[in-house]
């Protein structure tokens, strides 16, 4: 009885430069960081806070605290 020879394996793709991400990869991430980030600088543009008390009184010590 013969012995099946068995082929080599076909190396995966290494990732790097032949890997690229759209453009939207990036920005869209950017763009909803830079929103948050400026609603939490600014508590009165953002109309959810206004009628809770509890979460506009801890926004506000967050912002105090990145003041210093």
């Amino acid at each position: 009885m013969s012995a099946r020879t068995h082929s080599r394996p076909v190396p995966a793709p290494r990732a790097g430069a032949a890997t690229r991400l759209p453009w939207w990869a990036l920005a869209l991430p950017a763009l909803a960081f830079v929103a948050l980030l400026t609603l939490v600088l600014n508590p009165s543009e953002a109309h959810a806070t206004v009628g809770d008390p509890a979460l506009t009184h801890l926004v506000e010590r967050a912002q105090q605290l990145m003041a210093r």
